[in-house]
């Protein structure tokens, strides 16, 4: 029976394919430059004369049905007729950076998996070596901003990627969600101070300042200090994953209390019997299989508070997925406050700080 074949788009700009082969469990693509100029180096002006090609080069690209994409090009030359000694240009591509292992696509796909996650963690996910994951955090730190490309910018996004697990060393980035629904990332700061956040802020041209409706951020003082003082018309929204983190932890330190009580008072046998019940208790309770619910029900047995921290968490969850008008937001969150003071748990008072201080 032959095989069935489908074309993919490959993303890519200004080339030619020339051959595709597929090497394990890879995909190998040449391609070939269809532009026919260079900007010389030296006297910045295009430059059509062909000069040849130069090595192979070879940049990882975005996967495809889980296999990896390799891209294989020759970089294209040209000679500049107006300087002295004609000296020769390699043409600048818009998908590749020279001397990146990756193309421009993966090294922003890689920057997305990078928030709210380590380099390590991903560099482990995408197996590809750590300098590689952190190679992409300072090529793109030293890369400008080309505000001419934009026309409106929507929501910024405001996020920051972990160099090191538990050593709170951060560094931010900056997206915008275009008109179109389109994610752009427009930088990559070499921290996340307010002075920093801000100076990147104040670049953004006056015109273009305007286009923006909202900024969408973490609990962080410093990304929405500075949001507010050099975009003090936006609108600032908390991002749910952060908040979602905040009660979703409050509930778990519970567990954690509630399970150090019961492994003094519980026999061995009884104890052990609540083996699994860390991830049951994470889950939401729509995602859970038949063994886990009845973990969860055995736990509840031993710790009513628990059972009760649970409901609370899920209620809350309930909430946010409706996503009702602000004003009904308000009530349905104000019940879910005086639910939790009823109830006499504790584990709940950080967050309610929180919730009183950005929901007004």
């Amino acid at each position: 029976m032959a095989k069935r074949q489908i074309s993919i788009p490959l993303d890519i700009e200004d080339v030619d394919v020339l051959k595709v082969d597929v090497q394990g469990n890879s995909l190998h693509i040449q391609v070939e430059s269809s532009l026919k100029y260079a900007t010389c180096e030296q006297c910045g002006r295009r430059i059509t004369t062909f000069h040849g090609y130069g090595e192979w080069v070879k940049v990882q690209h975005l996967s495809s049905f889980g296999q990896k994409v390799f891209i294989h090009y020759r970089p294209k030359r040209y000679e500049c007729p107006y300087c002295e000694n004609h000296p020769t240009t390699r043409q600048q591509l818009g998908w590749h950076e020279a001397n990146s292992p990756h193309t421009k696509a993966y090294d922003e796909y890689l920057l997305r998996a990078l928030v709210n996650s380590t380099v390590q963690d991903v560099s482990s996910k995408e197996q590809i070596g750590y300098d590689g994951v952190a190679g992409v955090i300072e090529r793109c730190i030293a890369r400008q901003v080309d505000w001419t490309q934009y026309r409106r910018l929507g929501t910024l996004g405001l996020d920051e990627i972990a160099l090191l697990k538990g050593h709170g060393h951060f560094v931010a980035i900056i997206s915008a969600q275009l008109p179109d629904g389109h994610v752009a990332l427009l930088g990559v700061l070499a921290d996340r101070k307010k002075e920093t956040v801000k100076a990147f802020l104040q670049t953004i041209p006056p015109a273009l300042r305007s286009t923006i409706d909202s900024a969408c951020s973490d609990l962080y003082d410093g990304y929405l200090q500075a949001v507010r003082e050099v975009l003090p018309k936006v609108r600032l929204v908390i991002d749910r994953f952060h908040v979602a983190k905040l009660y979703r932890q409050a509930a778990d330190d519970l567990r954690k209390t509630e399970l150090k009580r019961l492994r003094k008072t519980l026999s061995k046998q009884d104890y052990q019997q609540l083996t699994g019940s860390l991830w049951a208790f994470r889950k939401n309770r729509a995602d859970l299989q038949p063994h886990e619910q009845v973990i969860l029900a055995r736990l509840f047995t031993y710790s009513p508070a628990l059972q009760l921290a649970y409901a609370l968490r899920e209620q809350l969850t309930a909430i946010f997925d409706q996503a009702p008008f602000k004003n009904d937001a308000k009530r349905l969150l104000r019940h879910w406050q005086a639910q939790v003071q009823l109830s006499g748990l504790s584990c709940f008072d950080p967050f309610l700080k929180t919730l009183h201080r950005y929901c007004h």
